[in-house]
């Protein structure tokens, strides 16, 4: 009897990524009808480590990524597990992002300890809890008078500050939030009020495609989920064409409906109170290339808007 072959899958060690990780482990014995063993490696990065201070004032988008990315690169592990909208635009060389399962809620999801369900019904003033960029501004374009207070930390961590009063609401991604068995704390968010992060609700396989054996490579294969791709695509394009970080308010979402593509994409500034939208369409039948050609039109549209120079939140 041939013994299974073990695949090493390195991940952050929160509740979330260490489901995100079990769930690839699992997929991969399913579409191997038991072949293949994930072997889960967690790793502390330098985004786990700020539970205070903002992304931006220690290096920015990457930060949750790049110690699982050198353990990748130095064959410590086969394959890295991310949320895609941790993964920079530009990926380390060799590497690529081999596998992408079925997208899960996009949306945001709007906390209260008051009842409140909705962001335009809080009190004059209230206190909003949020280290996302993109948030906070959306958050101001609704409702200028609300004051941002940072709020870092994993899941579990930002819910108890909410329910110790450190802010009156703050927002969650409603995908981790289902993942945790903890949706029902959360108010989904209409895309049209909150335009989610590019990639949000989609977990990403990273790896180096020559150094995978066959039997992996083909278990990827399996599991990648051909529209999800079709979102990433499109979506990442659009941060690459106006350099996406963490300085920067920006929002993409990729949907499909009468067999077209969708594309909007959005920036903003920080306080608010000036934002550049654009949309762009393709048919369902569209390439990859056509996709990422999408993304990179929406994001010259919107750099073309305004006028060049995108805002950046500063320091």
């Amino acid at each position: 009897m041939t013994s299974a072959q073990p695949v090493r899958i390195g991940t952050r060690g929160s509740p979330l990524a260490l489901y995100q990780a079990e769930l690839i482990a699992s997929e991969l014995k399913r579409v191997s009808d038991g072949a293949l063993v994930g072997e889960i490696v967690t790793f502390s990065t330098k985004g786990d480590q700020l539970t205070t201070e903002r992304l931006i004032n220690s290096g920015g988008k990457g930060l949750f990524t790049r110690e699982i990315d050198q353990a990748v690169d130095d064959g410590s592990v086969d394959l890295g597990v991310h949320s895609l909208k941790d993964v920079p635009s530009i990926l380390p060389p060799g590497q690529e992002l081999v596998a992408f399962p079925e997208r899960a809620d996009a949306r945001d999801g709007f906390l209260t300890t008051n009842g409140i369900t909705r962001l335009q019904d809080l009190p004059e003033g209230a206190i909003l809890g949020t280290a996302s960029l993109r948030r906070e501004a959306q958050a101001l374009a609704l409702r200028p008078d609300l004051k941002v207070v940072p709020f870092r930390g994993r899941v579990e961590t930002r819910i108890e500050k909410l329910k110790k009063g450190e802010a009156d609401a703050t927002f969650l991604a409603m995908a981790g939030l289902d993942r945790l068995g903890l949706s029902d704390l959360a108010n989904p968010v209409p895309i049209n009020d909150l335009l989610p992060a590019a990639g949000q609700g989609i977990i990403t396989v990273a790896g180096r495609p020559g150094r995978l054996t066959p039997q992996i490579r083909q278990a990827l294969a399996a599991l990648d989920h051909a529209a999800t791709r079709a979102m990433a695509t499109a979506e990442r394009a659009f941060l690459a064409e106006l350099d996406g970080s963490c300085r920067t308010a920006m929002a993409a979402q990729l949907t499909h409906r009468d067999g077209t593509w969708h594309l909007v994409g959005e920036v903003l500034a920080p306080d608010g109170q000036s934002k550049w939208s654009a949309r762009a369409s393709a048919l369902l039948s569209a390439s990859m290339d056509d996709l990422s050609a999408l993304g990179i039109e929406l994001g010259k549209s919107i750099r073309t808007q305004a006028g060049g120079d995108l805002p950046v939140f500063e320091d």
